[in-house]
């Protein structure tokens, strides 16, 4: 046996042990209050998410009589007939098509220019540097339903009104301010050795961001486009007043003509069958590249 004394006191463990294995020796430490309330919290909280989703892909199986009359029942017969009815004939195929070309261009040229305006902000010292970034924080505590007048009237005027184009640029452009926020902390996180050395062998400005500090961003990148991806995706108001034309409708457009096509007769099966269509997107984009998310937010929060 070995003594040893901390502070006075004398404690004896097994001879080349060490002291911090002889600690977990001892037995598992117990779950505080604090950690097992914090579980709790979770656990009911996920519940909260996942029964409804759950709910509602049981309901997508199901006939119209079968939702109503028996709601908590599991689906006599699993009508896949639902999925092909509302991928054909309520057009969820088309509107996935045209959500797909919106958000793609969306949240590619929504990192483009953030990762621009972030990268300047993180390593270039100017005049105007804090009040161009305090700027774009007041642009995160901006209400967007407060501009839907002015930017349908710009839109229209400038000829862009029901196009790909101009639900393209207005998303991107209101989401610039959090996606350059969320960068701008990670750029400043990413050492600056590499990009030194480089403008002392004559790379310009230009090479280093492209070609050496934009491949280190990559995990900040993926955790900041999952971000917009499912912002963009689940927009409802601005494609609603910015796209009046049906054949280019979105996904939450086309769900909503669904709804009300045929008043109170509306085919229910075939609409939640629509909604579950369109949340696998989602849920497939984040179970895919969730370890990127986890890698950006860690990342941006340590220094290099």
């Amino acid at each position: 046996m070995r003594i040893e004394e901390t502070s006075g006191l004398v404690a004896e463990r097994p001879l080349g042990l060490p002291a911090t294995r002889a600690r977990r020796a001892g037995g598992p430490r117990g779950v505080g209050a604090g950690g097992l309330a914090s579980h709790l919290v979770l656990g009911a909280w996920g519940l909260l998410v996942a029964l409804p989703l759950a709910w509602m892909v049981m309901t997508a199986f199901k006939s119209d009589a079968e939702i109503f009359f028996s709601p908590w029942q599991l689906p006599g017969a699993w009508r896949w007939g639902n999925f092909a009815r509302a991928w054909n004939e309520a057009q969820i195929g088309r509107y996935a098509l045209n959500s797909l070309i919106v958000v793609a261009g969306s949240v590619s040229l929504t990192l483009l220019c953030a990762s621009m305006a972030a990268y300047a902000l993180a390593r270039y010292e100017f005049r105007l540097n804090r009040p161009i970034y305090y700027a774009f924080l007041v642009g995160l505590a901006f209400p967007g339903f407060l501009a839907l007048v002015p930017v349908f009237f710009v839109v229209r005027d400038l000829g862009l009104l029901g196009t790909y184009r101009g639900l393209i640029l207005v998303y991107s452009a209101g989401s610039l301010p959090f996606a350059v926020f969320f960068l701008t902390g990670f750029f400043r996180s990413l050492p600056t050795e590499l990009a030194e050395a480089a403008i002392l062998d004559g790379a310009s400005h230009h090479r280093v961001f492209f070609q050496i500090m934009l491949p280190m961003a990559r995990p900040g990148l993926a955790a900041a486009g999952i971000f917009l991806f499912l912002d963009h995706w689940n927009q409802f108001i601005l494609p609603f007043v910015l796209n009046p034309d049906p054949d280019r409708y979105l996904l939450a457009q086309g769900l909503a003509a669904l709804a009300v096509q045929r008043g109170y007769e509306s085919d229910w099966s075939a609409l939640f069958a629509g909604l579950t269509l369109t949340m696998l997107p989602t849920l497939l984009f984040y179970l895919l590249f969730q370890r990127r998310v986890q890698q950006g937010l860690t990342a941006g929060a340590l220094k290099g």
